[in-house]
């Protein structure tokens, strides 16, 4: 994850490595130059009892994983087996690229990019789900 620039809102707070680090009064940015860092913006982070969609149980994976509570090799399979069940439900080519990316980040151990790439098909499957209970 060499290179990662993080722009910080006011007060916001990310987790580096399993530390919380809040930003102060001002915007700002931060380059994070250690490969393989582990972060996660807590404004992103999904709760345990908000894990209820398909797409945010996948998600929550790599988020664990990212927060230091799941070893990189004990979610690899996880992550893996969850991304293709979603693609086999997801066959849409936006929801395809985004499934590809993300695979290709958990075979690269890019936890980070993985979370990336899954969260931009939540608005997605909020749409499919409300469509599916209308």
């Amino acid at each position: 994850m060499s290179g990662l620039v993080l722009k910080l809102a006011p007060k916001e707070r990310v987790l580096i490595n399993g530390a919380v680090i809040e930003n102060g009064d001002r915007r700002s940015r931060l380059a994070i130059m250690t490969p393989n860092a582990h972060i996660l913006r807590l404004r992103d982070a999904i709760h345990p009892e908000e894990v209820n969609t398909p797409v945010r149980r996948v998600c929550y994976i790599a988020q664990l994983v990212l927060s230091g509570d799941v070893e990189p090799s004990e979610a690899r399979m996880q992550l893996l087996r969850g991304i293709e069940q979603l693609s086999q439900v997801l066959t849409d080519h936006d929801s395809r690229a985004h499934l590809n990316l993300a695979s290709s980040a958990v075979l690269e151990e890019q936890f980070y990019q993985a979370l990336k790439s899954l969260r931009a098909l939540l608005p997605r499957e909020e749409r499919l789900l409300a469509a599916g209970s209308a």
